[in-house]
């Protein structure tokens, strides 16, 4: 199961499930751009996301970027089914307790940028063009994904996620690609956690898909 942040869209993990389908693995990719309509809390919405898309069977759970504050409620969501848990360039939640998904720092930036009702632009127009043309080089599909964001109210990044005690008693693992991630991949580490590094940008997995899916397969696995 490939659970994208619900700043972006199923497009930014597509490429990456296409190659690890070709590896023989069955690649779930829920859509979450819809999670954040409705009233708070929205976590509930892409527990039930992931949920309905799982397939029969165990289920290792990769999140990426923001998804990682969603991924211990959705293990729980899931029951006894997850096997293993990887955190693709994901924030790392607590032991347990509640997690926001962003760090107080980063909200005043959040609300310089959102408009009157309270809904922010799209998380590629946060950045420079340059900055984004370098994540994704390729025209075709950058505009691929830039289409498929969804529009995030503010609120959503203000609403606590609850994190069940427990949600990491399986196996852990932690991918990263580059800056600033080397920090939260010295926290995994910390933690015990198996980390492995393939170099690229922050949506390195939709540039180098079969280096990600590699990396994937063997995280999942790792005794």
């Amino acid at each position: 199961m490939l659970v994208h942040s619900p700043a972006v869209g199923p497009e930014t993990w597509a490429p990456a499930a296409t190659a690890l389908e070709r590896r023989g693995h069955r690649a779930v990719v829920p859509d979450l751009t819809g999670v954040a309509a409705g009233p708070v809390p929205s976590w509930p919405r892409a527990v039930e996301a992931v949920r309905s898309a799982a397939p029969a069977g165990p289920l290792v759970l990769v999140a990426h970027s923001n998804a990682g504050h969603l991924l211990p409620a959705v293990k729980e969501g899931l029951g006894g089914r997850v096997v293993a848990c990887v955190f693709a360039e994901a924030h790392l939640p607590p032991a347990a307790g509640l997690v926001k998904p962003v760090a107080e720092r980063f909200l005043p930036f959040l609300r310089r940028l959102a408009d009157h009702e309270g809904v922010l632009p799209r998380w590629t127009d946060w950045r420079d063009p340059a900055e984004v043309a370098a994540l994704l080089p390729d025209p075709e599909t950058r505009e691929r994904v830039v289409s498929g964001q969804p529009r995030l109210p503010l609120g959503y990044f203000t609403q606590p996620v609850p994190v069940p005690a427990g949600w990491d008693d399986v196996r852990c693992s932690f991918l990263w690609y580059g800056p600033p991630y080397d920090e939260v991949a010295a926290e995994a580490r910390q933690r015990g956690w198996t980390v492995a590094r393939v170099p690229g940008g922050h949506l390195h997995q939709v540039v180098a898909p079969d280096a990600v899916a590699e990396a994937l397969v063997r995280l999942s696995l790792k005794s």
